[in-house]
């Protein structure tokens, strides 16, 4: 992806931020945020993105150009309380509302998630798996505004005629932190992790390197009707495992909580993904071992 005018939502968090500053060296990026943090704002325009202030729950986006090539889609909201109205207005609505404003030359690209299929034990998904609603019992409007989220942007694709990828992700972690990240503070700080008693609790975790690796070829695969693609790495990996490895790097011992209010395992198959831009490469406990050393060096015991 070079030379070319993009606009990436969601600026600010853990996914978007070092996709856009990664793709400023060489194209011209817009972000948008509600930019509570200017520290934040300071950064990423200082590495080459002109960032934009605007609340998705308006629905105005009058104030951006019509002239992306690339729209790429990770802005997500989660109430305080569980809200369906307004997370459906920010999160399924906007999107619409954003690629009918926006209808970019090449592709729109919407981050989704995993969080759309329905719990079914250890199964394996695939892209054709039944949807459902597995977030439930720790964000309990997350699935279903993701599921619609989905359903309008595979409308909207259609209806403007614009390429579309819908990639489920997957377990994101690396130098910006993740869910592993948040388990070593937990373990740091003694508390417990919430593992379901449906034992493992198993996902498949993706680097930020591989997630930056194959976003453009899956924006080259952009498609109408949209492409729906598994976005995840290939090692389906334990909350228990990847525990129990930071405690053998840091000396940290966790603690586990098993409950059956916590979410069970989620693992999705890689086929589709590879046949578009090959595998994930960054093994989990290499993954692992970096994440620590980039955001908390003095806890490597070596």
């Amino acid at each position: 992806m070079r030379d070319l005018k993009i606009l990436v939502t969601g600026l600010t968090g853990q996914v978007a931020r070092p996709i856009a500053t990664s793709l400023a060296a060489d194209n011209e990026v817009w972000g948008i945020a509600r930019f509570s943090d200017p520290a934040v704002r300071g950064a990423l325009e200082g590495a080459g993105v002109r960032c934009e202030t605007l609340d998705l729950e308006s629905g105005d986006f009058s104030s951006l150009p019509t002239d992306f090539d690339v729209v790429l889609h990770f802005a997500v909201t989660r109430s305080r309380e569980p809200d369906f109205d307004r997370e459906l207005r920010i999160n399924a609505e906007a999107a619409g509302l954003l690629l009918g404003h926006t209808r970019p030359r090449k592709a729109f690209f919407h981050c989704s998630s995993t969080a759309v299929y329905q719990p079914d034990g250890h199964t394996v998904f695939t892209e054709d798996s039944p949807l459902g609603d597995n977030h439930r019992v720790v964000m309990p409007t997350y699935s279903i505004v993701k599921i619609a989220a989905e359903a309008v942007v595979r409308t909207a694709a259609r209806q403007f005629g614009v390429p579309t990828v819908i990639a489920r992700l997957n377990t994101p972690y690396g130098e910006t932190g993740g869910w592993p990240w948040y388990h070593l503070l937990m373990m740091k700080n003694g508390v417990p992790i919430r593992v379901h008693t449906d034992a493992p609790s198993r996902y498949t975790l993706f680097h930020q390197r591989d997630i930056l690796r194959t976003l453009p070829g899956l924006v080259e695969a952009a498609s109408v009707p949209a492409l729906v693609v598994n976005w995840c790495g290939r090692e389906h990996v334990s909350v228990e495992e990847w525990c129990s490895y930071l405690g053998e790097l840091t000396g940290l011992v966790p603690k586990f909580e098993s409950t059956p209010d916590t979410l069970e395992s989620v693992m999705t198959d890689d086929s589709r993904m590879r046949s578009l831009v090959g595998p994930a490469e960054v093994p989990w406990k290499q993954g692992l071992r970096e994440m620590v050393q980039a955001l908390a060096p003095e806890l490597l015991r070596a």
